[in-house]
This record gives structure tokens, C-alpha cells and sequence, in this order.
């Protein structure tokens, strides 16, 4: 696939408005941090199970080491290589500060809300994640025993003097700190010494029944290690002991330009990631400045990379207790996805008839997994083409692309190996996969795979048909739980003729084709969605009906918010539904005051992204891999579908996007300033939950 001309697409762009970029763009970062605040607020809600709140608490705390792994971590590079303002006018040195200002108010509610709400209230349900003051004396006499058996053999603990200089700490690993007073076996004084927690050991350890007479409590490895930390230095005396946490830069930084096999660089990549430069140092408390000057010194870090911590450092390990504890009463209702509509017996025979289109996870992705089966084992088709971005472990579709291949097919699997944190997974998938026959490719120089595609070759009679699975998320079964998508599977012949020519480029160095309904990254995309807004704001200046709705997972590509905020000032009404981060600043007057953005998080991630474009009287409805942001939109391979099916577009509009509007319990509005606004329902207005009201209509 040839590199896309650099900003040809925004030749349809609006001219730029007077206004000075500062006041047309927030902060992506700061942006980013107010989602993590709306998942926390998730877990604050009483309304919510405890055990479900318990794992909001630790999706937020999670979500926060991957913004400093990956957000402040390019800014930090910035800054070490002078980097200059950002689009939305704050320097990077300020906006560092501004980061660690908003971001410390951040951790300091979600250690508040564990201290103060969470662990009582969990503690009153009889699920107990007991500190070390709440250790009674039979329970500390276990916990000491099972600290010199279980965890003082595997720890080696290192003193610091000119022999043995400060250690390499392993990304968001768990350490302590210790300040001894004395003189060990070799005379050598006391002073400070490194222990570290191997990744082998258990970070939540039960406590067995016959010790609390329940099998429900829990401490934390933290909790043992700095309790029991004595143990390991006999004849010295701890004068103090602090639990500390690294976390480093974990972008992958493979020039793929330069190397001669994209899987060896990234092997050799993912060795040095855990020991990449450091961004954030987490610790206690009460830990004296002295003693923070000299973890700053070593991992070289400012001031402003300081996070003081009033609990565990690792306090995101407790979701564990969610899985270890069987009490259906502290989690959501489970529920049952209505089966897909796919005819597993004769699919390719329905889908000839019509387009099938699945809604997750109110909808069972077993429809998904029907259809890869039947081609699997078809004597008719020839051959199977697949995108892989994320896959679970063990997951039944690569044992199908496995069958198929064995059974003579021709299988081709584009395996996206810089899919973020799953680098290793799907190294080892790519493996498996030609180990059994497939074909397997690593997609485009330059360009990371995130297109969600199936394309199934068939021979009928005396031609050859095509047929497709097209997505907006993972062909990943446990996410298809968790998060909302969706999914159309067709025999459209447009399509299947896009998504063969695409399958093409991925797999060799074909031309860039010109394409009869796909829109796709990084070619047509862009490109398009800008002409489709100008479209709207050509028929709002006539008088014609005009409107856009959308919903995406973030947003932030400039020349896509120029051209809303034009569509807006031609008197197009626009709906934007974004879950995470925006840089688009809505209700401006004389701006944006025609765009409302709002964000919905509840029970399911929101994963779907759908375009809808009102067109005077010719709607449009598209469902994409794509958010609007400049990454996917530019750098990436990216795939946006039309529903052709009038009915089925009509359902998508209707469960995706009006639904969404409608919802006033799981929403956020946002304002001018960046910040977010709960939505509750007004007097006489009935309270409405739109996963809720998917989960009624679909689910059993």
C-alpha cells in the first residue's frame, strides 16, 4: 500500500476561522483525565452493585496508568527534545503541570473514595480487604507464616552502597523502600535498601476459612510485604518502610522503515519496555522528601512526577476480589444475548437474501463465530481473509481459521503486531497461525491495521461470490461482553468487491483502487467525511434539511472539527455522542453554539462508532473501525461501511444514536470550558438508561 498524499483530503476543508487555535481546541490530555473522572463517578454511584463499583475504582486507576504510560510520556519527550504549543495553545511544560494538578485531584478522590466508602462498605457485605491494623492476632500470625514460605524465598532484597548501585525497576512493578539502622553479617551499616516484588508472587492473598472463618477475606501483597519486611534484614532495625511504583514510557518506537522484520523488532522491542524511561513515581505518603529526592534522582524525574498515595500503590490489583468472590447480589444482573439472526445452517443461502447485522453485547457474537465455522469446513470455499487487531486467549475463531486452513483453504490472517499491549499476544498468535498453514502478514509499513474485516471467498456453480463480516470492534468474544458494537454480515457485491481490493493492498503492494462504498483510511476517509459535512452545511444555507449525528470513542483531528464548526455556523444541528476524550469545543456563540457533545458511561464500554448524515431527504448511515481522530484517520487502515439495508439502518439509528440522546441517567454534557455535566432527568421527565433499554428490548 503506497503512503497517502500527506493533506490532500483537506482541500474540502472550510477556510479557518479568525479565531486563535487556543479557543477552538481543549486539551486532548486534560480531556482525557475528565473521562477517567466519569468512570470513577461510576464507582461513586450507590445506585451501582459494590462489587461493580469496586471495579469502576480500579478501571479508572487502570485507565490512568496507561495515560502516563502513553499521554505524558510523549510529552515528556517533547519536552526533553523542545517541543513547542500544542494545537490547543498550552506549552508542554504547562501542560504537565496542568496535568499533574488535575491528575492529583484525581488519585487523591480515588484513594478517598476507597478509604472512606468502598472498603467500609465492602467490609459490611462481608468482603473484607483487611489493612494491617485490622489484622487480628491469629491472622497476623498466618500471614507471617505464610510470608516466610511463600514470600521471602522468591524476594531478593538489594542494599544500596557503591557495590550495588540503584536497581532497575521494572514498569508498575510492586517495591518497598527501606531505611535500616545497624550492621549486617559482613559489617557493612545500615542504610537503604531496595525489595522487590517478583511478578510471580500473588498480588491479593485469601485468607483461608479456618483462619477468619470466612472466604471472604483478603490482603493485599503490599500489605504483607511492609509488615513483614523485618524478616529479611535480621540483626538490622527498620526505621522505616515505603511502598513505591514506577511507571514508564511504553510506547513501542520500532522504525519500520529500517528494519528488515517487523516481528524481530518488535520482539526486541517489547525486552527493553519495561525499562524504558520513567514518567510517574507513586508512593506512600508518609514517605520523608529525603527519601523521594532519591527515587527522583534516580529515575530522574521532576518534581511535578510525584503522586503521594494514601493506600496501595497498586490498588487497580484488587479487581481480583471481583472474580474471586461468588456474590451475584454485588454485580450486575447477568444476562443472556439474544442469538444473532445468522441462519447457521445455511448462512451463505441467507445472506444472499439479506444483511445480517448484529448489535453487541446485547446481540451473542456466536453469529460471528457460526459463520467463520461453517466456511471453515464448506467444500465450496476457496478462501478465507481476516483482520486480527485483538484476539482473546484461546478463542474459538483461530481455531476455525486453524480448520480451515487444514482443510485445504486458502487462509490469509493480517495480524496488527503493534496493537498497544497486546504486542506480545499477537506475536505468538502470528506463530501459531502459520505454524498451521495461514498465511500471515503484518500489514502496511507505516500504517497500524485497525480495520475489523472477514472476507469469505465461495465458488457457486460457475462464479465466484463473496461474503463479509464488517465491524466497528474486535474479533475478540470477551470484549463482545463488554463493549458495544457493531457488526453487518452481507454479500453485498460492491462491498465484497472494496473489501477484496483492500485485502489486496494489506497483503501486497497493490495500487491505491478506487473504491464503489467503502470509505477507508488512510485514503478516502478523511476525505470524505469532510465532504459529507460540507454537504450538510451546503444544505443547511439552502434551506434544506440538514443535521449530523455521531458517535466515536474520541475525537480530536483538526481539520474535522473546522469543518463541523462551519457546518454549525451554516445552521446544521449536529449530535456528537463521545465517549472519551474531545478537543472540539461545543456551544461557543458564533462558533459552535449548533454542536452538542455529550458522553455516555455505563455499564458497557461505548466502542460503536456510527455516522449518520441527514442529506435533505437521502439519510446516510455508516459504521466504522474509525473515531475522528487524526491517528485513525491518517495513519491508519481503516474501514467505514454504509447500511444499505434501509431496515437495518433504521434499527442502528434508532439503538445507537437516538436511544443515546434520549439518555439522561448515564450521560455527560459537555461544556464550553472542557468540563462535564452529569444529565438527570427534569421534573416529570421519566429516567431513561439507553444500554438499559437495549439490554430490555434484545437481552434475555
Amino acid at each position: 500500500m503506497p503512503r497517502s498524499p500527506s493533506r490532500t483530503s483537506q482541500a474540502t476543508a472550510p477556510p479557518p476561522t479568525s479565531l486563535p487555535d487556543h479557543e477552538l481546541f481543549l486539551s486532548r490530555e486534560l480531556s482525557q483525565l475528565a473521562f477517567n473522572q466519569r468512570v470513577l463517578a461510576q464507582a461513586e454511584d450507590p445506585s451501582i452493585p459494590l462489587l461493580e463499583r469496586l471495579r469502576y475504582l480500579c478501571i479508572s486507576c487502570t485507565n490512568l496508568d496507561e495515560f502516563f504510560e502513553i499521554r505524558v510520556a510523549s510529552l515528556r519527550t517533547s519536552v526533553q527534545f523542545g517541543g513547542t504549543q500544542t494545537i490547543d495553545g498550552i506549552a508542554p511544560v504547562s501542560l504537565l503541570n496542568a496535568i499533574h494538578q488535575q491528575a492529583s485531584a484525581l488519585v487523591d478522590a480515588q484513594y478517598r473514595f476507597w478509604n472512606e466508602t468502598l472498603r467500609p462498605a465492602l467490609n459490611e457485605a462481608g468482603v473484607r480487604i483487611l489493612p494491617r491494623d485490622a489484622w487480628n492476632a491469629r491472622q497476623k500470625r498466618w500471614l507471617k507464616e505464610y510470608f516466610e514460605n511463600e514470600i521471602m524465598p522468591v524476594l531478593s532484597p538489594l542494599g544500596l552502597d557503591p557495590a550495588h548501585p540503584f536497581p532497575r525497576i521494572l514498569n508498575k512493578s510492586l517495591n518497598v523502600v527501606v531505611v535500616l539502622e545497624g550492621k549486617d553479617a559482613f559489617g557493612r551499616a545500615g542504610g537503604m535498601a531496595i525489595v522487590r516484588a517478583p511478578r510471580s508472587l500473588p498480588r491479593i492473598i485469601r485468607i483461608p476459612s479456618e483462619i477468619s472463618g470466612t472466604t471472604q477475606d483478603f490482603v493485599l501483597l503490599s500489605a504483607v510485604l511492609t509488615a513483614f519486611v523485618d524478616e529479611i534484614f535480621p540483626g538490622m532495625k527498620v526505621k522505616g518502610v515505603w511502598q513505591f511504583r514506577v511507571t514508564r514510557n511504553s510506547e513501542l518506537v520500532v522504525d519500520e522503515e529500517e528494519v528488515e522484520n517487523l516481528a524481530h523488532a518488535v520482539r526486541d522491542e517489547l525486552l527493553g519496555r519495561g525499562f524504558r524511561p520513567a514518567v510517574r513515581l507513586e508512593i506512600a505518603e508518609n514517605c520523608p522528601g529525603h527519601i523521594v529526592d532519591v527515587l527522583l534522582q534516580n529515575f530522574s524525574l521532576p518534581a511535578n512526577a510525584v503522586y503521594r498515595i494514601n493506600g496501595p500503590v497498586n490498588l487497580n490489583r484488587v479487581i481480583q476480589v471481583y472474580d474471586m468472590v461468588d456474590r451475584p447480589e454485588l454485580k450486575f444482573p447477568s444476562f443472556t444475548p439474544r442469538p444473532s439472526k445468522l441462519d447457521t445452517d445455511a448462512p451463505f443461502e441467507q445472506l444472499r437474501q439479506r444483511d445480517v447485522l448484529v448489535h453487541h453485547p446485547f446481540e451473542s457474537f456466536s453469529g460471528v463465530l457460526d459463520l467463520l465455522a461453517h466456511a471453515a469446513h464448506d467444500p465450496e470455499v476457496l478462501a478465507i481473509k481476516q483482520t486480527l487487531y485483538r484476539v482473546g486467549k484461546d478463542s474459538p475463531l483461530i481455531e476455525h481459521l486453524i480448520t480451515a486452513a487444514r482443510n485445504g483453504k486458502d487462509v490469509t490472517v493480517v495480524v496488527e503486531l503493534r496493537a498497544r499491549f497486546d504486542e506480545e499476544a499477537n506475536l505468538r498468535l502470528a506463530d501459531r497461525l502459520q505454524e498451521a498453514g495461514v498465511q500471515v502478514s503484518y500489514g502496511v509499513v507505516g500504517y497500524k491495521t485497525h480495520a475489523k474485516m472477514m472476507l469469505i471467498v465461495r465458488r457457486e456453480g460457475d462464479r465466484l461470490r463473496r461474503y463479509m463480516h464488517l465491524g466497528t470492534g474486535n474479533y475478540h468474544a470477551g470484549t463482545a461482553r463488554a463493549y458495544t458494537d457493531i457488526g453487518l454480515m452481507t454479500a453485498n457485491e460492491e462491498l465484497g468487491a472494496d473489501v477484496h481490493a483492500l485485502f489486496q493492498q494489506l497483503s501486497g503492494l497493490a495500487p491505491s483502487f478506487k473504491l464503489k462504498r467503502l470509505l477507508t483510511s488512510p485514503f478516502t476517509l478523511h476525505g470524505g467525511l469532510l465532504a459529507k459535512i460540507a454537504r450538510e452545511a451546503e444544505h443547511a444555507r439552502a434551506g434544506r434539511p440538514a443535521k449530523i449525528i455521531a458517535k466515536m470513542n474520541a475525537l480530536n483531528e483538526s481539520g474535522v472539527i473546522r469543518a463541523l464548526y462551519a457546518a454549525s455556523q451554516a445552521g446544521v444541528e449536529i449530535d456528537l455522542i463521545v465517549r472519551g476524550a474531545c478537543t472540539l469545543r461545543p456551544g461557543v456563540k458564533g462558533l459552535s453554539e449548533r454542536i452538542r457533545v455529550r458522553s455516555v458511561v455505563g455499564r458497557f464500554l461505548e466502542h460503536s462508532r456510527v455516522y449518520w448524515f441527514q442529506n435533505d431527504t437521502q439519510p446516510e448511515l455508516y459504521c466504522s473501525s474509525a473515531d475522528w481522530m487524526e491517528r485513525n484517520l491518517l495513519r491508519r487502515v481503516e474501514t467505514c461501511f454504509p447500511i444499505l439495508d434501509p431496515k437495518l439502518a433504521a434499527r442502528v439509528l434508532d439503538e445507537e444514536l437516538t436511544n443515546y440522546l434520549a439518555d439522561n441517567t448515564q450521560s455527560w454534557v459537555l461544556l464550553p470550558d472542557g468540563r462535564y455535566q452529569r444529565l438527570l432527568p427534569v421534573e416529570d421527565e421519566m429516567p431513561h438508561s439507553a444500554q438499559n433499554a437495549l439490554l430490555a428490548r434484545l437481552c434475555h
